[in-house]
């Protein structure tokens, strides 16, 4: 019998000869497919070369599709407004995709799709045609709605990150004002403990380095399996390695042979609300006029238990601040953000090709960045924190994190900032730059910006505990490799318990000699003294710890986030004495309850497991998993593992945080080591659904295959689309 991965050539004729697929699509996928090759290396990444970018891009695609095309797809269903049409989606889906479609209208997209640049058309175009080859050469998936790819669609998801501006909005309010009252969720109000979203990123100058090279930590913090790892190559210079998000056509955190790139979820305040004082439900006032709110239908899908497909029809009004999105008293809430999808795919895909500094913020120029912090390094030994570009100029006499003054017009925005009036900093004499999803102050240690120089609305969140243990990690040294760097990634300590920690002791020590928990709770205290607030698999103290702080955070975040504070924070500086001591015992109780010993170790508790290809997380203690070693980020832990428990489990499951890790090293040639969550495959049955799993969860990273002589003897298939 002749294997065809032996004759590759031989294999693409046999598919073009099939019967059936003798068309003009089928005809223009074959030619594009006829240009591209697939390198699946021993780990199952996917090295995608084209003869030009939209081939890279066809290929690219197509290669993401043979890896999760479910994910794909559930993307897309968000990013369109249409969750509501797969099967089971449910009430609530109607108001995500509501929510989606005050902002993505299909018909614009189309007319901003025909009037794009023709390079970005022909990517667009490449993209529709490589998902749509993948689907005639894969009858067996079957899609839960969207069975065919338009080329516009690619225009409703451009940038990478989880949870765009969009979601910012609240859907109960917005299920109030175009619905009927719904209160908001325990998730809305901070009272159910949510793993802290962002990433880690650092950059270190030649400098600071023991070979003389910028090195660059890409470290993500999302929910697992969000993207794929690939290396996507063209004959138009196209070269770019990392993390791309399911269903997008560039590499969002990543590298090329000169530079790297490393988004991080900015604390900026662009997304701004305005309270607007409606009259009689069509107008609203604006200075001394009265303008008129503009309707808009919506129609949303909603897939029914017979399978048919019944519509909601809605009419949304907006002002000419933005979409109305919620009623608070007497005033009708507009919200404001960026929304330029040409733009902002330009941008996403261009900086994959910058080869320094100056390209890279030639490209930003397009100021259609607004979520993401970058952390940048190229091999010319230029480092950089950069803003978001899409800054909005307003009166710094507002609190823009509060709902302002619609009527106003002085609170209106005006403008944009130039990327050289934004606290970035370019090559600081640290020698380092970081971020944590923190204020912009501390970017760069002593070199950073000053807050007293910017208007307040550069930042809104403050401080948090990863920065301060990324702080004292960089400050002061030298001799950085690329090994050092991967050691600080995953240091152990927990800098929160360390502030949080002498309180309880405080509050213990002032117990009455006859109070009970003085007794019950003398070991677990000496036991916490005794530490040193590091995290490990054996540690006991760990776990005592966590439970204790989950204890305090499940009781106060709803009280934190109404407070814009951070839970650490609001534990050290707002919680009484007794309730510190009290959330101890409880978290020794639970501990005892749910593992037979308050001493189980860290490693018995906190862990990966990864039982099918569902999208929505589940869990299960009979089932086979591995012990993680790191924690929240929540209390300072650089490595981030989000975990919790889950119906029907004891043990606690991550579900997020660490989700891909890169270190780069840019010499004369660009050295990388990297591990991802699990694995590269969304299939079960795939021999790379779960092998980087135990790597992963040791903060072992594997070699990166960036050259073809690396990736010589580490080939575990080569193909064409459609084989």
């Amino acid at each position: 019998m002749i294997s065809l991965a032996r004759f590759p050539i031989l294999a693409l004729a046999l598919v073009a000869t099939a019967p059936g697929t003798a068309d003009p699509e089928m005809t223009r996928w074959r030619a594009e497919a006829a240009n591209v090759t697939i390198t699946r290396d021993d780990w199952g990444i996917a090295h995608i070369t084209g003869k030009t970018d939209a081939d890279a891009v066809f290929g690219m695609i197509y290669a993401q599709a043979e890896d999760d095309f479910s994910r794909i797809e559930a993307n897309y269903l968000t990013a369109l407004g249409r969750t509501a049409e797969a099967p089971g989606a449910g009430e609530d889906a109607v108001w995500v995709d509501l929510r989606q479609r005050l902002f993505v209208d299909p018909a614009e997209l189309q007319k901003q799709y025909a009037a794009s640049p023709v390079w970005l058309r022909k990517l667009m175009n490449a993209w529709a045609d490589g998902l749509n080859f993948y689907l005639a050469t894969h009858p067996q998936v079957k899609p839960k709605v969207l069975a065919h790819f338009e080329p516009w669609m690619a225009l409703s998801f451009t940038e990478g990150s989880i949870g765009g501006d969009i979601e910012r909005i609240s859907l109960s309010e917005l299920k109030t004002f175009y619905g009927k009252p719904t209160p908001k969720t325990p998730q809305e109000l901070g009272a159910i403990p949510r793993e802290p979203g962002g990433s880690n990123g650092i950059a270190i100058a030649p400098k600071r380095t023991r070979d003389g090279h910028a090195l660059l930590l890409i470290n993500p913090h999302t929910s697992f399996y969000f993207r794929a790892e690939q290396q996507v190559t063209s004959g138009e210079g196209l070269n770019a390695y990392g993390a791309a998000t399911w269903g997008q056509f560039f590499v969002y955190q990543g590298f090329n042979a000169k530079a790297g790139w490393m988004h991080t979820s900015s604390g900026v305040d662009n997304v701004d609300e305005f309270a607007e004082t409606v009259i009689n439900g069509n107008s609203y006032r604006f200075g001394k006029s009265l303008q008129a709110l503009l309707a808009s239908p919506v129609t949303i899908k909603v897939r029914q238990p017979d399978g048919g497909l019944a519509e909601r029809s809605f009419t949304t009004l907006r002002s000419h601040h933005g979409p109305i999105v919620a009623r608070r008293g007497d005033k009708w809430i507009a919200t404001a953000l960026m929304w330029k999808p040409v733009p902002a795919l330009e941008q996403s895909f261009l900086r994959t090709k910058a080869t320094d500094l100056a390209s890279y913020l030639a490209v930003a120029e397009r100021k259609a960045n607004s979520s993401n912090d970058t952390l940048f390094a190229d091999s010319k030994g230029e480092i950089a924190f950069l803003m978001p570009q899409f800054m909005p100029v307003r009166d710094n006499r507002f609190d823009y994190t509060r709902a302002v003054d619609g009527s106003d017009p002085a609170t209106g925005w005006q403008g944009l900032h130039t990327l050289p009036s934004l606290p970035s900093v370019l090559n600081p004499k640290t020698g380092w730059v970081r971020n944590t999803n923190d204020w912009p102050w501390s970017a760069a240690g002593p070199d950073s910006r000053k807050a007293a120089d910017y208007p307040k609305y550069m930042d809104q969140v403050g401080e948090n505990y990863r920065g301060v243990h990324a702080d004292a990690l960089l400050t002061g040294r030298s001799g950085w490799t690329l090994e050092s760097l991967r050691a600080a990634a995953f240091d152990s300590d927990l800098p929160a318990f360390r502030v949080l920690l002498p309180g309880l002791f405080a509050a213990y020590d002032a117990l009455a000699k006859d109070d009970p928990r003085r007794a019950n709770l003398a070991e677990p205290i000496a036991l916490l003294r005794s530490w040193d607030c590091r995290w490990g698999l054996d540690s006991r103290a760990t776990s005592l710890a966590v439970f204790w702080g989950d204890t305090l955070w499940r009781e106060v975040g709803s009280f934190a986030q109404a407070e814009r504070m951070n839970v650490p924070d609001y534990i050290e500086k707002r919680v009484t004495p007794t309730a510190k001591v009290d959330a101890l015992a409880a978290a020794v109780d639970r501990l005892q309850r749910d593992f037979g010993d308050w001493r189980t170790p860290w490693g018995e508790i906190n862990r990966w497991q990864r039982i099918d290809d569902a999208i929505a997380p589940h869990f299960d203690d009979g089932a086979p998993s591995i012990p993680v070693m790191f924690a929240s980020a929540q209390w300072g832990s650089l490595a981030s593992f989000g975990a919790r428990t889950w119906p029907g489990t004891t043990r606690y499951y991550g579900t997020s945080g660490n989700s891909f890790v890169a270190l780069v090293e840019f010499g004369p040639r660009v050295r990388a080591i990297a591990v991802t969550a699990g694995g590269e495959s969304g299939d079960p049955r795939s021999p790379h659904f779960a092998d980087q799993a135990q790597r992963y969860a040791t903060g072992n990273l594997r070699a990166v295959y960036f050259y073809p002589d690396q990736l010589a003897g580490h080939v575990e298939r080569r193909y064409r689309p459609g084989q």
